[in-house]
């Protein structure tokens, strides 16, 4: 009867999970970790209540205009694309840049009445009554996907800064430069951090082996790596929403691992071990569920959180290691202790 209510648990936590979807604390193009990243260096002349910032390791710049004066962006052949205001926000179908910025390396092929001539004739289209915008703007990142820039290669053990960038905008009747830099760093060696997982995955899928104390300390281990990991979550892009519901969302599976986590604790506690390794494989599933959007943070120079990067790298280890020797290790210690109750009964 035990068996089958603990079952009908998992099961029902499943099923939240695979309506929900994989709940990643790094939103934006799912890129929790790159060896590139992009910096807005200056904003020329200074515009109190506008805000520019990169995202996504440079891959994406973000406007906001609070004020009353409408800021204008240019395409890449000067010709009328964006304007950001307090009418919201407008896009010019004619613009090539249009088209180009929907993908992330520009391969979406130009429509045949695209037009780059700055002279002319735009065809405004809104797009948001919001005055706030996110692009893939390609000034701002490297656009050769799966090749290293030249000086990258020539020497990929030091960090490097790929080229400086700067984007064109017009403040009413006023000239702005927007400048700013792409970089690189040397990710991690492997032969540093793999042992580290190997080993955390191996010390978990053991705690399971040596009894219901060591898996209840493993399943506190990565309910605070799960906590951890949401209450990091940085700021998306305004046009995803606002840092609070990125943080509130992210923490969901978070505080299921840690109910979990309680529960499997209690029994360790109290000498139950087979419901703290059935409790464990739960734990351990969520954990998981909640890494693997975020798995490149393990083998990558930068990570997106608030928190320090080492931190940030830990918490998913933990979720991933962790949680896959939750799995391992709450199975093993499920099945000592079916058979240490078996070898109790009398023939």
């Amino acid at each position: 009867m035990l068996r089958a209510r603990l079952l009908a648990v998992l099961l029902g936590v499943v099923g939240v999970l695979a309506l929900a979807g994989p709940a990643s604390a790094h939103v934006g193009d799912g890129r929790a970790g790159s060896d590139f990243d992009g910096a807005v260096l200056s904003v020329t002349p200074d515009l109190p209540g506008v805000t520019v910032r990169v995202l996504q390791f440079g891959d994406e710049l973000e406007v906001v205009n609070s004020t009353g004066t409408e800021l204008e962006v240019p395409g890449y052949s000067g010709e009328p694309y964006l304007r950001i205001g307090p009418d919201g926000v407008w896009r010019n179908r004619l613009s090539p840049a249009t088209t180009i910025n929907l993908d992330r390396y520009g391969r979406t092929p130009l429509p045949a009445d695209a037009d780059p001539d700055p002279a002319a004739e735009p065809d405004w289209v809104q797009v948001s009554t919001q005055p706030q915008y996110t692009w893939h703007d390609h000034r701002t990142h490297w656009m050769s996907e799966g090749q290293l820039p030249p000086a990258v290669a020539a020497d990929p053990t030091v960090d490097h800064t790929v080229f400086a960038w700067t984007v064109p905008m017009t403040y009413g009747e006023r000239d702005v430069e927007v400048a700013g830099e792409l970089t690189w760093s040397p990710p991690p060696p492997a032969w540093l951090l793999w042992p580290v997982y190997v080993v955390l995955l191996s010390l978990v899928v053991l705690a399971g082996l040596r009894g219901p104390a060591a898996l209840g300390g493993a399943l506190g281990l990565g309910a605070a790596a799960s906590l951890w990991h949401a209450l990091a979550t940085p700021a998306p892009a305004v046009t995803q929403g606002g840092h609070l519901g990125a943080v509130l969302s992210a923490l969901l599976p978070a505080l299921l691992v840690t109910g979990v986590a309680v529960l499997g604790v209690r029994a360790a506690r109290r000498g139950r071990g087979g419901l703290t390794g059935v409790l464990a494989v739960v734990a351990g599933w969520l954990l998981l569920v909640q890494g693997l959007p975020d798995v490149d943070v393990l083998w990558t120079a930068h990570v997106l959180t608030t928190g320090p990067t080492l931190l940030g790298r830990a918490a998913v280890a933990v979720l991933l290691a962790g949680g896959a020797g939750l799995v391992v290790g709450g199975v093993l210690a499920a099945r000592r202790s079916r058979d240490a109750g078996s070898a109790t009964v009398p023939a």
